[in-house]
């Protein structure tokens, strides 16, 4: 069973994982079978997301209802597959109603057993400035967001935080997060994934949120994810592009290697001839 690690055993093994030249791989993985393997791989952390039981339904990356208590269920599945790798639960920070106590959210989450935190799902979602601005209104905007890393910060826990934009990435280095990774949209790639921006764009996008973070704090952990890169030979571009130190993978973890590797050992099998009866 896994264990429970603190935010300086995290930070220590990442640190060590950027000094050692290799890439810091956060894994999305919503069924044991997926963390297990993950892990055997070298996953350095292990993010369990309620969005991820929409990719195991062979959909694309959708947020389901009752987000947190769905996350703080599958704890026990991911915890039973795991041995020596922290798991991370995605938060929604946003989820009704609003003025919740979030450092008892936060403390529900860290209590039954998870590593550290991130703010998923999250209302960064939303693109359009009109909407950010009527859920700013309502109590539920981003600044929900980072009011929950900035007090988880507090709390001594380690904490991600994905950012869209570089005024967002600026605020949540200032709120202290740990591992920052910017967002640059639904996944590609797959039978169910989403359109995205060509990979130069996505790496300029990217590149801009991690300057703007790295003027509060230069020694901010920065992952990237989403849009174009989806497979590792799209990571080899994302590293040369961007001062990434690593990957965060939830569909090119947990749905599009599964699809592959499902079709394919089908198709090998409806290949083998046999007997005529």
């Amino acid at each position: 069973m896994g264990k429970r690690f603190t935010r300086e055993e995290i930070l220590e093994r990442l640190n060590k994982t950027i000094q050692d030249g290799k890439p810091i791989i956060a894994a999305g993985c919503s069924a044991g079978i997926i963390a297990k393997s993950a892990e055997l791989g070298g996953a350095d952390l292990i993010m369990v997301y309620s969005s991820g039981k929409s990719r195991l339904q062979g959909l694309q990356t959708t947020m389901v209802k009752n987000s947190n208590a769905v996350t703080l269920e599958m704890f026990q599945e991911i915890q039973n597959a795991v041995k020596d790798t922290p798991i991370i639960a995605g938060i929604e920070a946003t989820e009704p109603p609003a003025g919740r106590d979030l450092s008892a959210l936060v403390r529900s989450f860290i209590d039954i057993g998870y590593s550290g935190v991130i703010n998923f799902p999250t209302i960064g979602f939303m693109r359009h400035a009109g909407w950010r601005k009527q859920k700013e209104a309502q109590g539920l905007g981003f600044s929900r967001e980072i009011e929950m890393i900035s007090l988880a910060r507090k709390m001594d826990i380690f904490t991600m935080a994905y950012v869209f934009y570089p005024k967002d990435a600026r605020a949540m280095s200032k709120a202290g997060v740990d591992c920052l990774v910017p967002h640059v949209g639904g996944t590609a790639g797959g039978v169910a994934g989403y359109d995205a921006l060509p990979h130069r764009e996505a790496a300029m996008r990217i590149q801009k949120m991690i300057e703007s973070a790295k003027k509060v704090n230069s020694n901010i952990i920065c992952l990237g994810h989403g849009g174009p890169f989806a497979t590792p030979d799209d990571t080899v571009y994302l590293y040369e592009h961007t001062d990434v130190v690593g990957f965060v993978g939830a569909s090119s973890i947990e749905r599009i290697p599964v699809e592959k590797a499902v079709k394919g050992v089908v198709l090998e099998l409806k290949s083998i001839p046999c007997k005529k009866h």
